[in-house]
């Protein structure tokens, strides 16, 4: 059967090993380069980490870009450049902005990794606005009891960012965009309102069906005009993101995003000869730039 008129897109993650365990990245991919705002993700897990094995990211340069990281299970530090170090526990959200320049790591707890422990979660970027690329970098941390939620006939939601059935997040956002979690139990809809003109949903868990056409896990649908009718068939889990076309195409190279081409050069070149100028307080490592 034909997927329904109403998904215009859809994308399967390719998997990426990145030592211990593999991501799946959903976007940017050649089908979607990005979704309003939202340039890059990520689903890391579910995975469980044997005693002594971890997340280690080690400290990397970003520009030009929110990171948005948001745990379903585990624990992850944060580290930046600005001296800020967060634990980040499942349902909070960490909202770090790049803008002209910073560095973080992402590592397990070192406590936690002496013992059995799981791992899962999406991470993703929302580009700036040109008006906001070289900002001054921010990082803010929201614990999720301040996340509006909504529980009703099956229907679980937690707002992430933006506005989603009339529910704000408190989340500090450069555009209008939005972006939530969602859980329903077999039968349940979810109605996907039609007030941005790029929206998607990626499917992490069961499946869903949308006119009478059935997804699995593992993809992300981009849809066209008019309100979506998501049904699970079976208990399932996914998050709905987007918001207004981004003012122009963005540039991605890397862990570096920008509306211009030589901005991106200017900073795989600094980082290359360790000039990007900011360095996270009590940490030695660092990702070289790729070749």
């Amino acid at each position: 059967m034909n997927e329904p008129a109403t998904v215009e897109t859809i994308i399967v993650p390719r998997t990426r090993d990145i030592g211990d365990f593999s991501v799946m990245r959903v976007l940017p991919a050649a089908a979607r380069r990005m979704v309003g705002p939202f340039v890059f993700l990520d689903q890391f897990g579910p995975v469980t980490l044997a005693a002594g094995k971890g997340m280690d990211v080690r400290p990397h340069p970003h520009i030009g870009l929110s990171t948005v990281t948001y745990l379903l299970d585990g624990s992850i530090v944060h580290r930046d450049s600005l001296g800020f170090e967060q634990s980040i526990e499942p349902r909070d959200v960490n909202w770090m902005t790049a803008g002209r320049g910073i560095v973080h790591s992402e590592r397990s707890d070192a406590d936690l990794r002496k013992r059995q422990q799981s791992l899962y979660g999406l991470q993703s970027w929302v580009a700036l606005p040109r008006r906001d690329e070289e900002a001054d970098p921010a990082f803010l941390h929201y614990p999720g009891a301040v996340l509006p939620v909504m529980a009703a006939e099956g229907v679980g939601l937690r707002v992430i960012a933006g506005t989603v059935h009339g529910l704000t997040s408190p989340v500090a956002t450069h555009s209008e965009l939005f972006y939530g979690d969602v859980i329903l139990q077999p039968r349940a809809r979810f109605v996907l309102e039609a007030a941005y003109d790029e929206r998607a949903a990626y499917l992490i868990e069961g499946v869903v069906e949308i006119d009478g056409v059935a997804f699995d896990a593992g993809r992300l649908l981009a849809f066209g005009a008019g309100e979506i009718m998501l049904t699970a068939v079976t208990p399932a889990r996914f998050v709905v993101l987007g918001g207004e076309p981004m003012d122009g195409p963005r540039h991605v190279w890397w862990n570096f995003v920008s509306s211009r081409p030589e901005r991106i050069e200017q900073a795989k070149e600094d980082w290359r000869r360790d000039q990007f100028g900011v360095r996270i307080p009590g940490e030695h490592e660092f990702i070289p730039l790729p070749d």
